[in-house]
């Protein structure tokens, strides 16, 4: 049948609209994938590769590891957006961060839809994207005082956030009393992670930008690209390695650092271990010693997203060499010691997550990496690349189990456990 031209021009103006929602449709799949600074700006890197992450199934899935073999992995609760970080209540609950400002409760395996009450206002976003609530920590005695650490960006003016550490009290259902303990003054920086140390201080990660052209990370008067020493009321200890040193923040215990994604304390030595994202290629592991300097960006395993060397030399005397370094980069995040008796095989071993692999979409993981009694590498693992996820975070529960953060905007907490 042949159609009238008034007929023809509906029909086309109707192929139009279908055509404009699936684009648009498309469009919003892709933007489902989260893309790092550099691939935002094409004059710092080539174009991201855009390939939309896939869901996850909504019970469980085996796979194999060298040395635990027959393992699952079980999707508790999807529904998370970007989360960050993890903290476990003594009665059994999962305090969860997620990046866009709210903290959320998983209890019995189920999320709540309602965000905890009491986190104060959050800087989102930021001039690369990735600012807002980072971390979360209890003090060690939780039990007697209540007592939750935050990390997060206080807003600062503009789409400026400011990295402090803020301290409230967990009443049962919400968080009180809510107040920042430690403000830094550094604006323009992105992950931060917390934890307490054997000596009881707490211990938190701020990152420095990432090009190699801004120096904040070398410079002493700048909380930026440092760990700081605190405690637990936020206040400087006295045996702090700068304190009273002019032009020296005072809260410093290292310095040269990019982009600090994970704080463990090594349950064995007691010594703090961090990951830290290189650029491309240069991730690291770094054992922090009390007033050194881990380089960057004077010296870096790395290249930029363009390909050139960091540096002509990846170490320098008087700075301090990793003990891991990935080439490619994995995008390394968080980190844990595993010391449960759940998996045997894994006593001594570290567990870290990646974002991505190579900057390859759809190559998110955990690394299982094994280390010799002096603590140093034998080999490592990767696992859960199947799923094709960014991980955020790894951390051990109290029963010995694993849980895993997806880094996502459909974002999902996993348990690993033996079958």
């Amino acid at each position: 049948m042949r159609l009238s031209k008034r007929s023809r021009l509906q029909w086309g103006i109707a192929l139009a609209a279908t055509t404009a929602v699936v684009i648009g449709i498309r469009a919003q799949q892709v933007r489902k994938q989260t893309l790092a600074p550099h691939e935002l700006n094409n004059s710092d890197a080539p174009p991201p590769i855009i390939w939309e992450p896939p869901a996850l199934p909504d019970g469980s899935v085996n796979f194999e590891s060298a040395e635990e073999r027959y393992l699952r992995v079980v999707v508790v609760t999807k529904g998370l957006q970007q989360p960050w970080s993890i903290a476990f209540l003594p009665d059994g609950a999962m305090l969860v961060t997620e990046r866009s400002g709210r903290l959320r409760i998983v209890r019995h395996g189920r999320l709540d839809p309602s965000p905890v009450a009491g986190v104060p206002q959050v800087q989102t976003g930021g001039p690369r994207g990735l600012q807002g609530l980072m971390d979360i920590a209890l003090h060690p005695h939780f039990d007697e005082n209540k007592f939750v650490y935050l990390a997060y960006h206080k807003p600062a003016g503009g789409d400026a956030g400011q990295t402090v550490l803020a301290r409230g009290t967990w009443n049962g259902t919400a968080l009180v009393d809510v107040h920042n303990i430690f403000e830094s003054g550094a604006t323009d920086t992105e992950a931060s992670r917390i934890t307490f140390g054997r000596d009881g201080m707490l211990y938190m990660s701020i990152s420095a930008p990432g090009s190699p052209s801004v120096q904040r990370s070398q410079d002493p008067n700048d909380y930026a690209g440092k760990t700081i020493r605190l405690r637990d009321d936020g206040s400087i200890p006295d045996d702090n390695p700068f304190v009273g040193r002019a032009k020296f923040k005072p809260g410093i215990f290292t310095s040269g650092h990019r982009n600090g994604h994970g704080l463990a304390v090594n349950p064995e030595t007691g010594d703090l271990w961090e990951t830290e994202q290189g650029p491309s290629g240069g991730d690291e592991i770094n054992v922090l010693r009390s007033g050194r300097n881990y380089g960057w960006p004077l010296v870096s395993y790395g290249r930029d997203y363009w390909g050139a060397p960091i540096s002509a030399h990846p170490f320098r005397k008087g700075m301090e060499d990793p003990i891991v370094v990935w080439l490619p980069s994995i995008a390394v995040t968080g980190m844990t010691f595993y010391t449960g008796e759940r998996f045997p095989h894994w006593k001594r071993n570290v567990f870290v997550g990646g974002l991505r692999e190579g900057g390859i979409p759809g190559t998110g993981q955990i690394q299982r990496i094994v280390f010799n009694e002096r603590w140093e590498e034998l080999r490592r693992e990767p696992m859960l690349m199947e799923l094709k996820q960014r991980i955020r975070d790894v951390r051990q529960g109290p029963e010995g189990l694993l849980y895993v953060l997806t880094a996502e905007e459909d974002g999902a907490l996993l348990r690993i456990e033996p079958r």
